[in-house]
């Protein structure tokens, strides 16, 4: 299968390699797909597309015209591509329903302990010389309260973690999961009652119709003041200027995002010579309490491995028998 992989970065073009096994004939490219650059698509078979890559009606379209019958994404979140239309068009898409769920578990974990302990601080005063104290003050996690909202591979990965820690679960989904109530103890609420009961909240949803904006002005106006927030799931889970608000009111007296709902022109490219000019996003930057990731959750070796591994399975299944177990639409 002739496949155009999108929005190539050094950090896993070694891993889709290796995984291929050279069975497909892997062509990569390090532009996005958008509609300056779906023309680049024609003669494929197949596209390999990543969370910065947009899949849009009109964008679909091109693609079928192009004769692309397949769309391999390289991540779990499907929000970046019209399924309908793309059924309609009898293009399959599959994605990666699971990798290394420790790997984003364990980055929310690092941005929570950097924000309590004030670590980013406490080294810029180190590096200043001034050795004081007095700004750094945070608080035992042991006995505390962690709202998780979405209870999936990752969410539980990080609710173990915290059990660990010595702190009290509570959790918010559709759906419960039964098999990490059997391990931990953990107490299912509605988001009103855990917004009102953590002191730390961290989101592990997908990004859908329901969940889109679910974190806004009401929500964060029911929550505890002085939480602690950490998003690293997606960003438009999170209405951003209510964020702001909640931040400057002291509502959230931290926050940790590794996702941005406007990221995708920001996020995986080097602004060095040309500056962000996002001013929501430079004010959230600017606070000495907010600690913002450029979407690097899934950043480790078993995780890239993972993702490799099945996106080049849906492209064999599709080369097979035409059908793929992970298809979406």
């Amino acid at each position: 299968m002739k496949v155009l992989v999108y929005s190539i970065f050094g950090f896993d073009r070694p891993f889709l390699e290796k995984a291929a096994h050279g069975n497909h004939e892997l062509v990569f490219t390090e532009q996005p797909l958008n509609e300056s650059t779906v023309n680049l698509a024609k003669g494929f078979d197949a596209v390999s597309l990543f969370t910065s890559d947009e899949a849009s009606e009109v964008i679909l379209k091109k693609l079928y015209t192009f004769g692309v019958k397949y769309i391999a994404l390289r991540s779990v979140g499907y929000d970046h591509v019209d399924l309908a239309r793309a059924k309609s068009l009898a293009i399959k898409v599959a994605n990666v329903p699971e990798y290394s769920p420790y790997a984003i578990a364990e980055l929310s974990v690092a941005l929570l302990l950097a924000l309590n302990r004030k670590l980013v601080l406490g080294q810029t005063l180190m590096q200043n010389g001034d050795y004081r104290l007095d700004h750094l003050v945070g608080f035992d996690l042991h006995g505390k309260t962690i709202g998780i909202v979405g209870t999936g591979k990752i969410g539980a990965a990080f609710a173990r973690i915290m059990h660990g820690f010595g702190c009290k679960i509570l959790a918010f989904d559709i759906q419960e999961n039964k098999e990490l109530m059997k391990e931990i103890p953990i107490s299912y609420v509605s988001i009103e009652d855990l917004c009102a009961n953590s002191d730390v909240i961290s989101v592990h949803y997908l990004l859908n119709e329901t969940t889109n904006h679910l974190f806004n002005k009401t929500t964060f106006s029911q929550m505890k003041k002085g939480v602690i927030f950490i998003n690293t799931a997606r960003g438009g889970i999170v209405n951003s200027e209510d964020l702001l608000e909640a931040i400057e009111n002291k509502t959230i007296a931290a926050a940790g995002l590794d996702v941005y709902e406007k990221e995708k022109p920001i996020f995986f490219q080097d602004h060095t010579n040309a500056p962000v000019s996002d001013p929501l996003f430079l004010k959230l930057r600017s606070y000495p309490n907010v600690i913002i990731t450029g979407h690097q959750g899934f950043l480790t070796n078993e995780a890239l491995e993972g993702i490799a591994h099945t996106t080049i399975a849906n492209l064999n299944a599709w080369a097979y028998n035409g059908i793929s177990e992970n298809e979406v639409n």
